[in-house]
């Protein structure tokens, strides 16, 4: 089971999450450098974690070995608390502002699923992208990311700007 779990809290650049994943797999590079190229606010600090000597001072102290970080997507958050696997996507979507996804990520009907599906994207990721799965992803990353965009809101309503 993938959860949500808490440590001593890590300073983070300037409030960013830091996003553990691994970036020797074609699909997570690419999706992690497709949400880099979103990230206006810098909300993001990637940390590759697939060298086999992989060590970092927040992991250390939570005790989340490499073995574990590559089963699955880390992330930690400004005020010090871990999301794993579909946790980890719904905290990194929110934070490039891509609502859509982490919404869907989140929603009651999807969740489990998400949740079902995601340890065998994560074991199989290598495969999956040797079949050119990273280049749909890429495409509707950067499909949300342009209507993430053109979204106005105020404190009352949003629009999509019209082209």
């Amino acid at each position: 089971m993938l959860e949500t779990m808490t440590t001593q809290a890590e300073s983070t650049l300037d409030g960013a999450l830091l996003v553990f994943y691994d970036r020797s797999c074609p699909l997570c590079e690419t999706e992690m450098q497709t949400l880099r190229k979103t990230d206006q606010r810098n909300r993001l600090q990637l940390i590759d974690c697939s060298a086999a000597d992989f060590s970092h001072p927040a992991a250390d102290r939570a005790k989340i070995s490499r073995q574990r970080m590559l089963e699955a997507m880390h992330v930690l958050d400004q005020s010090g608390r871990w999301h794993v696997g579909v946790d980890a996507f719904v905290e990194v979507y929110t934070a490039v502002g891509i609502h859509r996804v982490a919404r869907w990520l989140s929603s009651p009907w999807l969740k489990p699923l998400a949740d079902l599906i995601y340890p065998l994207i994560a074991r199989y990721r290598q495969p999956l992208s040797r079949l050119g799965l990273n280049r749909p992803f890429e495409r509707l990353i950067q499909r949300e990311a342009r209507r993430a965009s053109q979204r106005h809101c105020s404190s009352t309503d949003c629009r999509l700007e019209e082209h």
